[in-house]
């Protein structure tokens, strides 16, 4: 019996030595700002930005100069027509608003559009280093570190920047 016991905690022993897990940490905001691709993505967000601003200043420049024709001839209207002329200044003026109100989002979807092969250029490299480096998790760390304490050691960020080629300071 004392045989069998022994044999026992030998094997919990063993299965739990094997079954350790190496956990690590990266920092993706901190290699995404030291790429050189990010001032592409940047440039091409900005030029974005200004497109949808010349849309904006297009619609307004619009609805302006249909509003001063109206009023120039509103008097001479008939009801029907200026009930019409009224539905149309309020359907540019509901476009404007939406469009005001989609611009934040939009711009938001650009930039994920373009930071996406960034993040996904990293996280390759993370899986090379992770296999290299024998770590089964990794844990992402930066601006919203909800991390207690993670050991420098265990840091993949440096090796990830190497493998993708960017300068560490």
């Amino acid at each position: 019996m004392k045989k069998i016991m022994l044999c026992v905690v030998v094997l919990f022993i063993t299965a739990a030595t094997f079954a350790q897990t190496k956990v690590g940490t990266i920092d993706p905001e901190f290699i995404i700002s030291k790429m050189p691709e990010l001032a592409q993505s940047q440039e091409a967000l900005k030029v974005y930005n200004q497109d949808l601003e010349k849309q904006l200043t297009d619609k307004i420049a619009t609805y302006e100069a249909a509003l001063k024709a109206a009023n120039e001839t509103f008097t001479t209207l008939s009801d029907e027509a200026k009930n019409a002329k009224q539905t149309e200044l309020t359907g540019m003026e509901n476009d404007i608003q939406k469009f005001r109100a989609n611009g934040a989002q939009l711009i938001q979807l650009k930039q994920s559009e373009l930071l996406n092969p960034l993040y996904n250029k990293i996280s390759e490299a993370l899986s090379v280093v992770a296999k290299e480096q024998s770590f089964t998790q990794v844990l992402t760390i930066g601006n919203n570190n909800n991390l207690a304490y993670a050991d420098p050691a265990f840091d993949l960020t440096n090796a990830v920047m190497a493998k993708l080629g960017i300068a560490t300071e």
